[in-house]
Order: structure tokens, then sequence, then C-alpha cells
């Protein structure tokens, strides 16, 4: 799989992502398993998330998979951070202690 550089970060991902709003629809963990070992296998190293897929279960069974599955440093995260699940300080969002927690 082709890989290309991602902005000035220095890392190097490969032009295609998996996608993993799906396992919050469709894919129970072993699919999701199946997935992401198939998605590393071919050379797939971008591994797009969301806090607000299903409300935060696909990014806890993706921290089960990685490690697992596939080595943790086989793979780059994007997840987004700007929406705002619920109200309060830890409803998410793109605020500083949203991010670490």
């Amino acid at each position: 799989m082709e890989s290309r550089q991602l902005g000035t970060s220095g890392l190097r991902v490969s032009r295609l992502g998996l996608g993993t709003l799906s396992w919050a629809r469709s894919a129970d963990t072993e699919d999701a398993a199946n997935q992401l070992a198939a998605f590393v296998d071919a050379g797939g190293t971008l591994v797009d998330t969301a806090d607000l897929y299903a409300d935060g279960e696909v990014e806890r069974t993706l921290g089960t998979l990685l490690g697992k599955v596939v080595p943790r440093d086989r793979v780059v995260l994007a997840t987004k951070a700007a929406a705002r699940r619920a109200d309060g300080p830890f409803g998410g969002g793109a605020s500083r202690g949203s991010l670490l927690a």
C-alpha cells in the first residue's frame, strides 16, 4: 500500500485509512478484529475513529484490539475531538481535559 507524509508531522501513513464508524453499526468485536488485522496485513497504517462513535464504544473496542490483534506501533490513530456529547466538564469537545481523558 502506498504511503504519504502527513503534513509536517514527520509521520508517514498509508494513503488509505481504516474507518471504524461501521464498527458501531454492523461489526462486532470479532469482525472489527478481522478488519483491523486484514488492513494492517495489507500495509495500512492509518486508523480513523471518534469518541462519539457508539458513545465511545468504538474507541474502547479499538483499545482492546491494539496490542492483541496488531502491534500498537504499527498504526497511527486519527480521531475527532470537537463534538460535545453532553454538558459539563467531561462532555467531550476539544478541551485539554477532554482530550487527556
